[in-house]
This record gives structure tokens, C-alpha cells and sequence, in this order.
């Protein structure tokens, strides 16, 4: 029993050591249009509310934390309820984000999916600004341009 100990905790080491890394990995993202997406992948397809979190300022992040579960973020922050989201994509005009403002962007997500089997599309806007680390956060969730 005392020879199989050591390769029972080597094991255990070695699986615990290569698993977790997901959890910040938007936040290796350089560009906001691609964070803003990430964040609603988070949300509505991996329903992992502390990696959405993750990419949020501090304000915000807490008050994603508050709400527990994807399904009430989405019900009280968004005002969006998807059984299934099928397509997250940034609005693509033409026009250079980082080029125009260096240090903030404000990204418009357009978000199609099901809910009780009938199609529905909605447009979100998230304000991005840079932390002093130089990675992007989402700093507000903007009101509905519609």
C-alpha cells in the first residue's frame, strides 16, 4: 500500500496540474472585438459565469458574480433569455477600433439563437477600455442602441 501511495499522489498532481488553464484564457485576447465575444460565449454557450467575469472590471464582475447562474445574467442584465445560441458575432463597419481610441472601444455584438423554438436575434453594446496591465475589460454594459 505504501508503494502505491506515491504513484497515486504523482497522479493526482499531474491531472490537477493540467487542468484550470481555460478559465483565463480571454483574457490572452488582444482584441476587443473578439473579448465581447468571448463574453457571451461564456455566458449563453459555456454558462460559465466566473470566466465571463474574468474579462470584466471590477464593478461589473461583481455584479455578474451576484446573479449566481448564466440564466439570471442573462435575464437581468441582458434582458435576453436563450435556450440555445446559435451565432455571437461584432459588428464589422470597417472601421478600426484601436486606431480611433486607444484606450477604450465600444463594441456592438449582435447575438442570434432559440428560445422555445422560435428564432430570435438581439443587439448588445459593451464598453471596453484598457487596465493598466494593457489587457481590455469590459467596463459597461451599454443601453440598447434600438
Amino acid at each position: 500500500m505504501f508503494k502505491v501511495f506515491p504513484l497515486v499522489l504523482f497522479f493526482v498532481f499531474i491531472l490537477s496540474a493540467c487542468g484550470g488553464g481555460e478559465e483565463n484564457e480571454i483574457m490572452d485576447i488582444d482584441n476587443p472585438k473578439l473579448i465581447a465575444v468571448a463574453f457571451f460565449e461564456a455566458i449563453y454557450n459555456e454558462k460559465d459565469i466566473d470566466k465571463a467575469a474574468s474579462v470584466c472590471a471590477p464593478k461589473l464582475a461583481r455584479l455578474l458574480l451576484h446573479y449566481r447562474t448564466s440564466q439570471s445574467v442573462a435575464k437581468h442584465l441582458f434582458n435576453m433569455s436563450f435556450e440555445k445560441v446559435t451565432d455571437i458575432k461584432p459588428d464589422d463597419t470597417g472601421v478600426k477600433v484601436r486606431e480611433r481610441f486607444k484606450e477604450k472601444a465600444v463594441v456592438t455584438v449582435y447575438i442570434e439563437g432559440f428560445y422555445e423554438e422560435t428564432k430570435k436575434k438581439d443587439v448588445k453594446r459593451l464598453s471596453l477600455v484598457q487596465n493598466s496591465d494593457g489587457q481590455w475589460v469590459i467596463d459597461e454594459i451599454l443601453k440598447d442602441p434600438f
